[in-house]
């Protein structure tokens, strides 16, 4: 007897399942065999990342008589890094409270929780335009409608918020920003409009998710006021951070700032999907904390991320300042390129492997596609030198694009 093939009994959030271009472009950077100045991840460069404190940590922490280092943890956090946590961002715009703290498996486990916990099939969720792909891709899978709001030099534009709402004929369950070195366009929400947003949220009842992965990693410009100190600890306000950007991606440990009242929610949402933070990793962000260690690494950072962005624009400059304009950042990694005359970025990206340069197209930052003649750039895990010579890669690929070789 021939079994017939069966057709699988997927659910209907499964066809929100978009995926990542910007996670993908990892695995398909490991498959190339030729050298490639890699502008596409936006992450930490490998030397930016301090191996050998975290080794030194591990070495104590992790140690053979820390056994339960290697235990389950607590679903809110473990009490070592929940306490370090809450004395490092004593006297900054995020200070907090226990309350209000939950520990996560990074940034992105934060924008789950706070889709898990708002959005039902069907509600009107805002995104910035362009956006982070994987924040896009989270409220799609929880089968949110979305609504695009164009992103300028000062961050989302809010009066075009408001009419699109107006427009779109009923008010968002969500909206979800990223106020600080926006990614991927690398601008911040200015003081009047971080006011003005949380006016319109508190107006139609929707939850902010401010996801805020750079804040710390300002080098030039005034300091701004997180959306969690503007709301002064306004429920509607759902703030997520990360340790992604600051210390290691590959530690999965972030946390995020809520309402007291969802802290329960939390730990139930958590305890279906991982139980908890994996505790190793939370041991070596606690210790890392505890040695004082954090403002040193981001001083040195800073100064590098600017040295890096400088370079960028320098090089931009020189191969593109005829055919192209660029955002000017006061932190972060990215630099967001606009071609004028029109270059498809998709088209381009084969060619410009080829050359021996990865970006990510600018359609990958919209749902909608609305960036057809943009790209992203990441400066921040490339070296100056190794900027110089990305970027006139870049330009040979355009050549070649324009050349129809």
């Amino acid at each position: 007897m021939t079994l017939q093939p069966q057709t699988l009994p997927l659910a209907d959030r499964a066809t929100g399942l978009v995926g990542s271009v910007i996670d993908s472009s990892t695995s398909l950077l490991a498959a190339q065999t030729h050298d490639i100045v890699r502008f596409a991840m936006g992450s930490p460069a490998a030397e930016a990342i301090p191996t050998e404190v975290l080794a030194g940590i591990g070495a104590e922490a992790l140690g053979p008589r820390s056994a339960d280092a290697f235990d389950y943890a607590a679903t809110e956090g473990d009490p070592g890094l929940r306490a370090a946590l809450l004395d490092v961002l004593e006297g900054t715009s995020d200070a907090t409270t226990a309350d209000r703290l939950t520990i996560t498996s990074g940034g992105m486990q934060g924008l789950d929780l706070a889709n898990k916990l708002f959005v039902d099939p069907g509600d009107l969720v805002v995104v910035e335009s362009p956006t982070y792909t994987n924040g896009s891709a989270t409220a799609l899978s929880y089968q949110a409608e979305l609504l695009e709001v164009p992103v300028d030099a000062e961050g989302m534009d809010t009066e075009a918020l408001e009419a699109l709402v107006e427009a779109a004929g009923r008010t968002p369950k969500a909206i979800y920003t990223i106020p600080t070195f926006q990614n991927p366009s690398g601008a911040s929400l200015s003081l009047p409009r971080r006011h003005r947003l949380l006016e319109l949220a508190r107006r139609w009842g929707s939850v902010v998710i401010d996801d805020d992965p750079y804040g710390m990693l300002r080098f030039a410009g005034e300091e701004l006021p997180t959306l969690r100190e503007v709301g002064a600890g306004d429920p509607l306000v759902f703030s997520v951070r990360t340790f992604s950007k600051i210390i290691a991606p590959g530690l999965r440990v972030g946390w995020v700032d809520t309402a007291p009242e969802l802290q329960q929610l939390l730990i139930n949402a958590k305890q279906a999907m991982d139980t908890c933070t994996n505790l190793p990793a939370q041991r070596l962000v606690a210790g890392f904390l505890e040695g004082g260690h954090l403002q040193e690494h981001l001083v040195v950072q800073r100064a590098e991320y600017l040295r890096r962005k400088v370079a960028m624009q320098e090089a931009l400059t020189e191969h593109f300042g005829s055919i192209a304009r660029w955002t000017d950042p006061e932190g972060g990694f990215f630099l967001w390129v606009s071609f004028d005359p029109a270059v498809r970025t998709e088209d381009l990206f084969p060619v410009a492997l080829a050359e021996g340069v990865a970006y990510i197209p600018g359609n990958a930052f919209s749902p909608g596609k609305a960036f057809p003649h943009d790209l992203r750039l990441c400066f921040a895990s490339t070296p100056p030198e190794r900027i110089r010579e990305g970027v006139a890669r870049l330009r040979r690929a355009v050549d070649r694009l324009a050349a129809g070789a």
